[in-house]
């Protein structure tokens, strides 16, 4: 289908964004548009106008901090991700994640702000970055607050964004001494949707065999990205490694109904929760004692 008929303005500065934002009813931000021209063309939904954030330099920015965390525009690219040496350095899965996303086209165009804003379940960085303890930074034309990535994805397509907010930025802290990240996913081919997904973070003891911290994020499972208490629970103490790791990755999904269709049925989505969780958690360990180059990491997680 064509687009409808719209409104369209560029505005030159995050402040004449946020105003129009909140002054013309049925505004909506426009970043990638990846996801929003396409649901535009379906006649999903409708806006009246299109208000163009892609190029402003407030948007576009990724900034390390003192302390070793980032600060990423909601308007940067995958690809700008994936290229990043700051996000290489400090976060190297969040950079492999953007990395794997569909094809080079789109990740020259997606960006994070729009990846987590639309809030679909099917999403590839909504999970790391609950699983990271990112924090949302969100401006209005009046007021600006911080949401964590675990309290902003509402719903299929819902968020905690209110009329006439923007998503300006996303901080992801800096990753303390002997802890890593892992990331993995269940497809049914190289470019379909995922089926089960599961992203970690794990920190060791000073010894680096035991289990200190963690947390486990299951996606596909509900239509929010889901913390797993349980499996968490277990990994707490444990002895980092595989045995340890696959017996506490044993009751990942417990609870949860994930969809059935066409190519699972929701028993079957739930046994492959407990392998992308244990996956994801070896990764983590695996990165949080410097081990194996990215290229590894990738093809033992299935990222995508």
């Amino acid at each position: 289908m064509l687009l409808e008929q719209v409104e369209y303005v560029r505005p030159t500065s995050l402040e004449e964004a946020l105003a129009v934002l909140t002054e013309v009813d049925g505004a909506a931000p426009l970043a990638g548009g990846q996801s929003l021209v396409n649901v535009l063309k379906n006649r999903v939904a409708s806006v009246d106008l299109l208000v163009d954030i892609s190029r402003l330099s407030e948007l576009r920015s990724i900034t390390r901090s003192p302390d070793g965390g980032l600060d990423v525009g909601a308007c940067v690219t995958y690809d700008e991700l994936d290229r990043s040496p700051e996000v290489r350095e400090v976060h190297f899965t969040l950079g492999d994640v953007a990395a794997h996303i569909e094809d080079q086209q789109i990740r020259n165009k997606g960006t994070i702000g729009g990846n987590c804003c639309l809030s679909d379940p099917t999403n590839n960085l909504p999970p790391i970055l609950a699983a990271l303890d990112a924090v949302m930074s969100l401006r209005s034309a009046s007021a600006s607050r911080r949401v964590p990535a675990a309290e902003f994805f509402k719903g299929y397509f819902a968020t905690a964004l209110e009329p006439g907010e923007l998503l300006v930025s996303v901080t992801v802290p800096p990753m303390p001494a002997r802890s890593g990240a892992g990331y993995a996913s269940l497809h049914v081919a190289a470019d379909a949707k995922a089926m089960a997904r599961a992203a970690a973070w794990v920190q060791l003891d000073a010894g680096e065999q035991t289990i200190a911290a963690t947390r486990v994020v299951l996606a596909r499972m509900a239509s929010v990205p889901v913390r797993d208490a349980g499996v968490e629970a277990r990994l707490a103490g444990a002895e980092a490694g595989e045995a340890a790791v696959r017996d506490a990755c044993a009751v990942a999904a417990e609870g949860l109904r994930p969809i059935d269709d066409v190519h699972g049925s929701s028993d079957y989505r739930r046994e492959m929760a407990k392998v992308m969780a244990r996956r994801a958690v070896m990764q983590a360990i695996d990165q949080a004692r410097g081990g194996g180059d990215g290229a590894e990491r990738t093809r033992r997680g299935g990222r995508g």
